[in-house]
């Protein structure tokens, strides 16, 4: 980019995209106070959508500026700040995929806002873009500090998503997804201390290489997986994230499954596994345990739900179960399929809120029993429900089945048990997501107010369509994202092992 910072002009668009929403929004609010007119309604949203957009043009632009040969971290920029803490960006394969995974999602969360969301738009939007930078701050940064800052700050704007704009028991949601996630990190942030006195510095290219005691290293990944553990979720601390997706309006539990969850993950493969390898070796079987665990009991869970969008939630844990399997079989195909998930999960989750999202806006439940018969109404809308059905499930040819295989043979490598285990969870999600599909699209109509339902319309299109096309694209092409992670997973493996 020839010295241009493009990291920094990625992450804090969205955040001078929040000022300039608020100069449309004064341009051409209407007189009446308290409400939003239609017309400003729809030039903030569009602002927003249009920031956004610009936001992930720029992380495009960084991925062709990005060397998928070279391994380490490029596009740095680093400037002195207090003493050992700077401020430090950088990208490697696995965050810039994960970077480009937000930019991806915000606007189309945005976009699926238009109709939805018509009370305080102009602070949902600043919400939602701020929150944008934090997300992707989180993915760049490459300092310590800087780590933490926008790690903990993005809890505020998802605070207020939540609790604002939330269901009913919304404000129980907030607080409980607040407290879950901010008392895991403070033991994330007293393990940071300590870390940047013993080594004398933040930065993650020292740290990564400055051999920590193993007494120290396992108190060291308690503390940090006590954090990582609550964000992606893991079981038993997963009981924040049906409430909250439950609470959340449709486009805050698209950016919730996308995005936040994969924080979790990312901080694994960031931190407990090249800085903590010994005691990443020591807690496998634990972790292996608590990941089957996580798959097969919420699986279960999930077949009993009566609420769409806790289903899928409970499914999300499920999932992310894979992604610590592959995580912690410390070899290259179980990492890189865990990567492969959390972008595919972030793809299927986000349209299946998206999914439940359009039925919701026209009729107001989210309840199972409320729907049937729906492919005699909408078409269009149960064959896009059919394919993220399908690649939910697992299906070969979608997005869905590359994660799960290889999180599964990479698990069976080190331990046949563990995968075993996992292989039950694919089952059990056949069961309850093809229940979940049977009961809402086929079948007689039984209530009335379905007979005149209408189907997607072009807003709706336009952000469920692009995710449809990524599932099967990547479920077909698996190396457009192998190609830009096996660096990284190359460079984790070498850290573990004590290379440089």
């Amino acid at each position: 980019m020839g010295g241009f910072p493009i990291l920094s002009v990625m992450t804090f668009l969205p955040l001078a995209g929040a000022l300039l929403v608020m100069l449309v929004r004064a341009a051409t609010a209407g007189s009446s106070r308290g409400e939003t007119s239609a017309q400003a309604r729809r030039a903030v949203l569009l602002a927003a959508v249009i920031i956004s957009a610009a936001t992930f043009a720029a992380s495009v632009a960084a991925f062709f500026a990005f060397d998928r040969s070279a391994t380490g971290y490029q596009l740095v920029e680093q400037y002195a700040w207090y003493g050992p803490i700077s401020y430090k960006l950088g990208v490697d394969g696995l965050s810039l995929s994960l970077v480009m995974l937000t930019t991806f999602l915000t606007p189309i969360c945005l976009l699926a806002s238009w109709n939805s969301i018509d009370k305080r738009v102009t602070e949902y939007v600043i919400a939602f873009l701020v929150l944008e930078t934090f997300m992707i701050g989180v993915f760049v940064a490459l300092d310590l500090v800087l780590f933490y800052i926008f790690f903990e700050a993005g809890l505020i704007p998802m605070f207020l998503i939540v609790g604002i704009w939330g269901g009913k028991d919304r404000v129980y949601a907030a607080f409980k997804f607040f407290l879950y996630t901010l008392i895991g990190s403070l033991l994330m942030l007293i393990a940071m201390v300590y870390m940047i006195l013993a080594a004398g510095s933040a930065d993650f290219e020292v740290l990564e290489k400055f051999a920590f005691a193993p007494e120290i290293q396992t108190w060291l990944w308690l503390a940090f997986i006590a954090s990582f553990a609550v964000k992606l979720p893991m079981w038993p601390v997963h009981t924040w994230l049906p409430d909250a997706h439950v609470q959340a309006p449709t486009a805050g539990s698209v950016i919730l499954a996308g995005v936040l969850l994969k924080m979790g993950g990312y901080g694994m493969l960031r931190f407990s596994l090249p800085m903590f390898p010994d005691a990443s070796a020591m807690f496998q079987p634990f972790m292996f345990a608590l990941a089957v665990i996580a798959i097969v009991y919420t699986s279960l869970v999930a077949w009993r739900q009566t609420d769409m969008k806790k289903l899928i939630a409970y499914s999300s844990v499920a999932h992310m179960g894979f992604v610590t399997l592959g995580i912690f079989a410390f070899n290259d195909i179980g990492i890189q399929g865990a990567i492969f998930q959390m972008l595919s999960h972030g793809l299927i989750s986000g349209a299946l809120f998206l999914i439940v999202g359009v039925v919701y806006d026209r009729m107001h439940t989210r309840e199972i029993a409320a729907y049937g018969g729906l492919v005699s109404r909408m078409p269009i809308y149960a064959s896009f429900f059919m394919l993220f059905t399908m690649a939910n499930v697992g299906l070969p040819g979608t997005s869905g089945f590359v994660g799960e295989i290889l999180t599964m043979v990479g698990g069976f490598q080190a331990a046949t048990w563990a995968a075993a285990g996992a292989a039950l969870g694919v089952i059990f999600s056949a069961v309850y997501m093809l229940t979940l599909y049977r009961r809402t699209v086929f079948g007689e109509i039984t209530n009335p107010q379905l007979s005149d339902i209408k189907d997607m319309n072009l807003v709706e299109w336009i952000c469920i369509a692009p995710l449809a096309a990524l599932t099967i694209l990547f479920g077909i092409a698996p190396n457009l994202i192998f190609n830009l992670t096996d660096s990284s997973t190359t460079r984790i493996l070498s850290l573990m092992a004590g290379g440089q």
